[in-house]
């Protein structure tokens, strides 16, 4: 029984991709997967650089790497490319409005953001629930987005027992929180 549902779901699925593709849909579907929030940083020429980020991921532990997923259309990620080094910042679950200013593009985002540097120089978000300095390894090109590898250099934690802020359908939201 469960042999025929599963080859008639992929009929389904397979019979489905010749069909125009609809953006709408799939941005809908991927939103039911909760994820965490980030801002990724880095200083170029002296200034720092940021855009908000909830494609990130663990990726290895020997050696350690991470991945994130910059979108092509970013005027912040070509500037963090070209320093060669970023940090991720895990949001806190207070640090909504900081996701909000981050994801926008252009202007001066770190204006009265308090921040440390890391181990590369690259701004440590105050008040995150986590950070991971790294070291650029590798781009790959993937569609409308680029698939980031980064080593990590160095990592720590901050407020202990702090809930991280999630992203879930299109909004940004508390662990708990229903809507």
């Amino acid at each position: 029984m469960v042999a025929s549902w599963s080859a008639r779901r992929l009929f389904c699925i397979v019979a489905r991709l010749d069909e125009p593709f609809d953006v709408e849909s799939f941005k809908r579907v991927m939103g039911c997967f909760a994820t965490g929030v980030a801002i990724v940083s880095s200083i170029e020429d002296a200034v720092p650089v940021g855009f908000t980020c909830q494609s990130v991921v663990s990726l290895s532990l020997d050696p350690p790497l991470i991945a994130l997923a910059p979108a092509k259309s970013s005027t912040s990620w070509p500037r963090i490319a070209r320093a060669g080094s970023f940090c991720v910042s895990v949001l806190s679950e207070g640090q909504a409005e900081l996701a909000r200013r981050f994801a926008v593009s252009g202007g001066d985002k770190f204006t009265g953001v308090e921040w440390s540097p890391g181990a590369t120089g690259a701004p440590v978000i105050a008040g995150s629930l986590a950070w991971v300095d790294c070291h650029l390894e590798l781009i790959h090109d993937a569609g409308d987005h680029e698939i980031v590898m980064g080593r990590v250099v160095e990592m720590g934690e901050g407020e202990a027992g702090g809930l991280p802020l999630l992203y879930f359908r299109s909004s940004y939201r508390r662990m708990g929180e229903r809507g």
